[in-house]
């Protein structure tokens, strides 16, 4: 083997050289033009309106409304944020009848109040079930764990609009000291040291920070027969304007405050992210997109990589756990480990990819040669 690297001239070393370099541009390149054309461009508000929505929300005070606010939830915990600094308050939103996987969060990503000396509080927010005997349990949850906040509306598809506003309410209303806030859905990984620590070396204020993975002109939904359905009375432009993924986004408190003075001139009946971004347009801050969170992606676990993304989506409680238990043991990755890693998890991720699409072709096949 020595022998035949020896014997290489030099347009084969050459040869073998560009090809190592064209397979880390094309491999690494994807995502640095991304990051680069989905990149959040600098503001010049010339617009009134958006001045005004900018005035209102720096001007917003919740003190006098917070009493009347707490009536509005089944539990509201008002206090949680009240004797401690808070660098990132993180809401996750999820299904009131999925206790385990709420108990699987708590023992793994959640279990930190502190990363690098700066605050975490970890939250879970819901709307009520439809069973009697859920909601007993639900109560009993909060009793154990007082992580939980509850809206009075009921815990449905069409009502995950109406929970992500009653989230940016609460922040605002009683935890408006909170630097940033995070919202993530309950099927995701969480990887905590590495946001904040992104969050923290951010080089500008902190202000008009509206971060996750960007999803850029999407079509509304105009199909009746669908879930999801919008019409052209509610929302009668092509596309919406680009907004974060709701599965994971973090936006900064004055966004919150942004998107809440905002919120009554869009529909509730829009899709979670669309609503929050387009709030968030309205107000004059632009989404930015990093490829550290994943979307609604499950990412092929490696230690070192997942040491370094935002999130991951994984269904499974028992690969959440033990991906965690690898994750926390406090050894750390070099460099060069890093690189496998990421290299190593986005090869397989692709693969899967690949491999879903080819599952799915299948099955289109299928039920067209039934049919």
């Amino acid at each position: 083997m020595q022998l035949i690297f020896c014997r290489l001239r030099t347009h084969q070393w050459c040869f073998i050289l560009f090809n190592v370099v064209l397979f880390h541009i094309l491999f690494f390149g994807a995502d640095l033009v991304e990051e680069y054309f989905l990149r959040a461009l600098p503001n010049t508000y010339t617009d009134m309106k958006v001045l005004e929505a900018r005035e209102r929300a720096r001007k917003l005070d919740m003190t006098p409304l917070k009493a009347n606010i707490s009536k509005a939830y089944v539990a509201s915990r008002s206090e949680a944020c009240s004797n401690q600094e808070i660098f990132l308050l993180v809401l996750v939103f999820g299904s009131p009848e999925n206790l385990s996987r709420r108990n699987t969060i708590r023992e793994t990503w959640a279990n930190q109040t502190h990363v690098r000396g700066y605050g975490t509080l970890v939250l879970f927010v819901l709307g009520k079930p439809s069973s009697e005997g859920t909601q007993l349990e639900v109560v009993q949850e909060m009793e154990k764990h007082q992580d939980l906040i509850q809206g009075s509306f009921l815990d449905s598809v069409e009502n995950q609009t109406l929970k992500t506003l009653m989230a940016v309410e609460w922040a605002v209303t009683f935890c408006s000291r909170a630097r940033f806030i995070l919202k993530a859905d309950e099927e995701m990984f969480i990887n905590l040291p590495s946001l904040v620590e992104y969050l923290l070396n951010l080089r500008t204020h902190p202000e008009d920070i509206y971060l996750g993975r960007l999803v850029h002109q999407e079509k509304p939904n105009r199909d009746p027969q669908s879930h999801g359905f919008v019409s052209q009375q509610k929302y009668p432009e092509k596309y919406y304007p680009d907004y974060c993924s709701a599965t994971a986004f973090v936006i900064s408190q004055d966004v919150a405050r942004k998107i809440y003075v905002t919120s009554g001139e869009v529909p509730l009946s829009l899709p979670p992210g669309a609503f929050v971004g387009l709030c968030s347009k309205a107000a004059g801050v632009v989404p930015a997109h990093s490829s550290r969170f994943s979307g609604k992606k499950h990412i092929r676990y490696n230690r070192c990589c997942y040491k370094f993304i935002f999130t991951s989506s994984t269904a499974r409680d028992t690969q959440l756990l033990q991906e965690w238990d690898e994750i926390s043991n406090g050894k750390g990755c070099t460099v060069l480990e890093t690189y496998y890693g990421l290299v190593s998890c986005k090869v397989m991720t692709y693969l899967d990819g690949f491999k879903h699409l080819s599952v799915d072709a299948l099955q289109n096949e299928a039920l067209h040669f039934a049919d």
